[in-house]
Order: structure tokens, then C-alpha cells, then sequence
């Protein structure tokens, strides 16, 4: 049986430590050499690193990873679950985002400037 590593966590932490010691045996890591990188492989390195099962240190070396571009993984896993690590989406988080910052700045600019909305 597969579990989602997303709906998985919650479960774990509510189990035993022998059942926290059979999840990491379940998570498999793609292997060193890897050049594709897809969401599943992706999810798999950030919930090993999240688990203690591998150092970030130890990720970044063995994948070629710079801690920047690892935390910008781990930064989508958080804001927008696994389906925030497509490389299509990230596009679409960020301009939502910017999106988002201008609308903000533009209402306290108004605030200021004594405009009401």
C-alpha cells in the first residue's frame, strides 16, 4: 500500500517510534546521478531532509543542489503542498504573489495619500 508523503505525516506523528523508524525505510530517494527532476523526486528529498532520514548537507552534495534552490523546494512543499513544486506552478505562485505585494503597496499608498476604496 502507498501513502501520500503529504497525508502520511500527520498519521506518523500520532504513531509509535517503531512506525516513525518503517517511514523512513519507505521514503526511496532518487539516485545521486539524477538530472530529471520530477515532483515526486523532489518531495522525496525535502520529506527525507524534513525527517532527519539525510542532512540537507549531505542532499546538496549528493544531488548537486545549492541550499538555495533546496529551500526554494522546501518553500513550495510548505505554501503550496507537493503540487507546489511543478516547475509550471512556481511560475504561477510567483507572479500571484508579486500580484498580491502590488496590490498591498498600492492600498497602503492610498491609506496615505487619505483615498478611501
Amino acid at each position: 500500500m502507498y501513502w501520500k508523503i503529504n497525508s502520511l505525516s500527520g498519521i506518523i506523528k500520532r504513531l509509535c517510534p517503531i512506525a516513525r523508524h518503517l517511514r523512513r525505510m519507505a521514503i526511496e530517494l532518487p539516485p545521486p546521478n539524477t538530472k530529471r527532476w520530477t515532483v515526486r523526486r523532489k518531495a522525496a528529498v525535502v520529506e527525507a531532509v524534513r525527517i532527519g532520514m539525510i542532512s540537507l548537507l549531505e542532499a546538496c552534495l549528493s544531488y548537486g543542489l545549492s541550499v538555495e534552490e533546496f529551500l526554494s523546494w522546501q518553500r513550495a512543499v510548505e505554501q503550496h503542498g507537493i503540487h507546489g513544486l511543478r516547475v509550471t506552478r512556481l511560475q504561477i505562485y510567483r507572479d500571484a504573489e508579486e500580484l498580491r505585494s502590488a496590490k498591498n503597496r498600492s492600498k497602503q499608498e492610498a491609506h496615505y495619500d487619505g483615498r478611501q476604496f
